[in-house]
């Protein structure tokens, strides 16, 4: 029998449906030309050596394949809390995210260390399954020790117009998650329009969402600059409105340090430095640990690591 306590309340379609077409909408070549303006910002040596550091701790260091074994998670586990055993003074990342039968082995590597545990859920990363089951997956990810939950939503209700029922189903995994925060996964490349984007980002946010994210890393394209300035736009006037902070995470195809600085200048240009913080500020991007590591190691030595220096993951 359904757990009346994690039951979705019925939204008033009507009613959000009209905000959300209420929003104003996005001019898709001003949000391309800014974020492209943005990222030809050029830095400073100095500046270079601190962005690399604050992008190494707002990594959420990721396995999600069918092929996942305890071991390869325990050794994710140990280069999240120390990405260049030779130099302890890089920062660890900010979580691992894993599937949620590997959620207890990454708990017991990261015991005491500080790193997060994520999980993915809500049948990842289609979104396509009852609520029961939804609900099912999170609940068993957050009472094996999860901090956080990656859940998806449904981007064909979404599409379709039926706002209600993707709001409900955020609101009932939110109430599922207890303490665990909530990272919403728009799969921003399946919306097909910037205002969508923007409508997916405020109604995942009104629904209880911690965090608002952009991709499951599944499909393409993922993460882009343009995209994650409207994403960016809607915290920041989300928060105007009400109050509440919400973070914000690009997930997929982001591969080079450049990248990394890249967000970190589009966040701090549109969001502001109060988002410059791993609380609220993660990058889906478990490729561009190396690259950070490696022009990191260039800014001290002068020169580059071979690339085997680093593990592979």
């Amino acid at each position: 029998m359904a757990d009346p306590t994690t039951l979705p309340k019925k939204t008033d379609q009507q009613g959000l449906r009209a905000f959300l077409h209420g929003l104003p909408a996005v001019d898709q070549t001003g949000a391309q030309e800014r974020a492209a303006r943005l990222a030809s910002r050029s830095i400073k040596t100095s500046a270079k050596a601190a962005a690399i550091d604050l992008a190494i701790s707002m990594v959420d260091l990721t396995t999600l394949e069918g092929a996942d074994t305890p071991g390869k998670v325990r050794a994710m586990c140990a280069k999240a809390v120390r990405p260049d055993p030779a130099v302890p003074s890089v920062p660890a990342v900010a979580a691992v995210c894993v599937y949620p039968d590997m959620v207890d082995v990454a708990v017991d590597a990261l015991r005491g260390t500080g790193v997060g545990v994520a999980s993915v859920a809500t049948a990842f990363p289609s979104g396509r399954a009852p609520l029961e089951a939804k609900l099912a997956d999170t609940r068993a990810a957050v009472a094996a020790g999860a901090a956080e939950i990656d859940m998806v939503i449904d981007r064909g209700a979404f599409l379709s117009g039926d706002y209600a029922k993707v709001s409900d189903e955020i609101a009932a995994v939110k109430r599922a998650c207890g303490p665990a925060h909530l990272k919403v996964i728009l799969e921003t490349g399946e919306l097909a329009t910037l205002d969508n984007v923007r409508r997916a980002s405020w109604l995942a946010m009104r629904a209880g969402a911690d965090f608002i994210k952009t991709s499951t890393g599944k499909i393409s394209p993922a993460a882009t600059l343009p995209v994650t300035l409207v994403m960016l736009e809607a915290v920041r006037d989300y928060r105007a409105a009400t109050g509440r902070q919400v973070g914000v995470k690009p997930a997929g195809g982001i591969r080079t340090t450049k990248d990394a600085i890249k967000y970190l200048v589009l966040v701090n240009e549109t969001a502001g430095a109060d988002w410059l913080s791993p609380d609220w500020f993660r990058l889906g991007a478990s490729s561009v640990l190396n690259d950070l590591l490696m022009q990191r190691r260039k800014l001290s030595t002068g020169v580059y690591s071979g690339p085997d220096y680093f593990t592979l993951d």
